[in-house]
């Protein structure tokens, strides 16, 4: 368990004077009105794609990765799918509005953009957490000023039920956070719609994905999510740690510069758990300077270009691969040679080099036609502790900057 009283944030990236004073005033608070008691680990994450998208998107997540559906709902508004990993690891639950004409406020923010208007309800909705009481919840949190859905102004029933709530869209960060207060799993409990069963078409698409990555030898070696990096403005760094950290019982463990790219790396960690697995990282990405600043000395700005162009919202979600070999190639080179081979696209070669000495192996994926997030694997190699490398990120961000520019180069050109 970390002491937040006297822990000291990792990194070069210099904070400001406000957000030195209010990090640990928010730290205080959060004891003082009983959130940190009153909520826990992460108990899932929420995605929504477009209408007749969710099946080819499991399907999608089944050879990538280590999920698979359980259970399907119907409620008046959408079809949830819960998908599991290992049992103590969070769910993800993939929403998919009834009808093509469904918008919400998510919709109309990515209609703004241009690179995220073609799929205008596809995005990362947020987080749940486990809590112990809802009413308790809000009743700490209102008074600090954060917003949360109410069943008679929410757009989708799913944001405000009896058991699950839901905080406003971020202004920092367009996300949102929930919170659970009975067992993810029971979606009786948690009042979400009628049983759904998928036809037996549906369900061999998503059979096959397994099978066909159980095939390639990737089931086994790619683990739970590590950690999921949202990308905002620059000057909204500060603000949506602060505000996120209002929210839930992490803490800030540091953050980095990444000069090469004009940007910074800044994460947050549970303080309660030895395995990000249980309960992921959430990492918050921000160029150093804005854009009409930037123009003076023209440097690279993947990040304040990519939320131009898509808007402040989720980059990309991390799975752990496990450290280990494959006839003398690492897990994750492996992993990658057999999802390119199924027809995974990725952005550039894995980066980082895993010897004789602890270090980690990245690469991104592109983005995903369903969801919009780009897919990151990361192997940790002879138990490496850090969360990244200045060299690595670099060159994550600079690919990931080239596939993701708007045509013209500019959002208002």
């Amino acid at each position: 368990m970390i002491d937040l009283a006297t822990y000291r944030p990792k990194g070069d990236k210099e904070n400001s004077r406000f957000f030195e004073e209010y990090l640990p005033r928010i730290y205080e608070r959060r004891a003082a009105c009983g959130l940190d008691d009153l909520v826990g680990h992460m108990a899932g994450v929420v995605i929504q794609v477009e209408h007749g998208d969710a099946v080819p998107y499991l399907a999608e997540l089944a050879v990538m990765g280590p999920y698979r559906l359980t259970e399907a709902r119907l409620t008046d508004t959408h079809k949830v799918f819960l998908l599991r990993s290992d049992p103590a690891f969070p769910r993800l639950v993939v929403i998919e509005p009834l009808s093509p004409t469904y918008e919400d406020q998510g919709t109309r923010f990515n209609r703004l953009y241009p690179l995220a208007a073609a799929k205008a309800n596809a995005r990362y909705v947020g987080e749940i957490y486990r809590a112990t009481d809802l009413d308790a919840v809000r009743a700490a949190l209102e008074p600090q000023s954060i917003r949360f859905v109410y069943a008679d102004d929410a757009e989708a029933p799913l944001y405000a039920t009896d058991h699950l709530l839901f905080s406003f869209l971020s202004d920092y960060t367009y996300n949102r956070v929930g919170y659970v207060d009975v067992d993810l799993d029971d979606l009786d409990a948690v009042g979400l719609g009628e049983r759904l069963t998928l036809t037996p078409a549906e369900r061999e698409v998503l059979d096959g994905a397994a099978r066909l990555q159980a095939e390639h030898g990737i089931a086994d070696r790619v683990k739970g999510l590590d950690h999921m990096a949202t990308r905002i403005l620059a000057a909204d760094r500060e603000d949506a740690i602060l505000e996120y950290l209002t929210m839930v019982p992490y803490y800030f463990w540091g953050a980095y510069n990444i000069d090469e790219m004009n940007s910074s790396t800044n994460v947050t960690r549970s303080p309660s758990v030895h395995d990000d697995k249980v309960s992921p990282a959430r990492v918050f990405t921000a160029n150093n300077t804005p854009a009409f600043v930037n123009s003076f000395e023209g440097r690279p700005m993947p990040t304040e270009d990519f939320v131009r162009n898509f808007g402040r919202r989720m980059h990309h979600m991390a799975y752990e691969v496990a450290d280990g070999d494959v006839g003398g190639e690492k897990n994750v080179d492996f992993v990658v040679g057999q999802l390119a081979a199924l027809g995974t696209a990725f952005l550039a070669h894995v980066v980082g080099e895993c010897k004789d000495d602890p270090n980690l192996k990245q690469i991104f994926s592109k983005s995903s036609r369903y969801s919009l997030l780009i897919t990151e694997y990361v192997e940790r190699c002879h138990g490496y502790e850090g969360f990244f490398t200045r060299s690595n990120v670099a060159a994550l961000t600079e690919a990931a900057g080239a596939d993701e520019r708007y045509e013209h180069g500019h959002v208002f050109d």
